[in-house]
């Protein structure tokens, strides 16, 4: 699976996630982007590769933004802070959640 580490999420988590092509928002040119540009973003890259996930700690980007007719998904992190401290502990839930992910689909994993 393609997945994109949103510019809130540090980008340590990458390291846990084996099996995964992941990549930055940083890394791609889309640290500045708001969540709706973002996800239009990632949804036309088509010719590249799609990215299939976006992992990010904004608990509101589901509420904000319409998923269910996207191509990919999201797992939101629910943790104390946007630490690596506080986000490794959750690495065996997402890989869970990345490997039951469906697009348009979104997941909450929490500490």
């Amino acid at each position: 699976m393609r997945v994109l580490l949103d510019a809130c999420v540090p980008k340590g988590p990458r390291r846990s996630l084996p099996g995964h092509e992941v990549r930055t928002a940083s890394e791609m040119g889309w640290g500045d982007l708001d969540n709706g540009d973002l996800l239009d973003a990632m949804s036309a890259r088509r010719h590249e590769g799609p990215l299939d996930a976006l992992v990010t700690v904004d608990k509101r980007l589901p509420q904000q933004q319409l998923i269910k007719d996207r191509p990919l998904g999201v797992v939101v992190l629910r943790a104390k802070s946007n630490r690596l401290s506080d986000l490794l502990p959750l690495v065996p839930e997402l890989l869970a959640a990345l490997s039951t992910l469906n697009a348009g689909a979104v997941s909450e994993v929490a500490g």
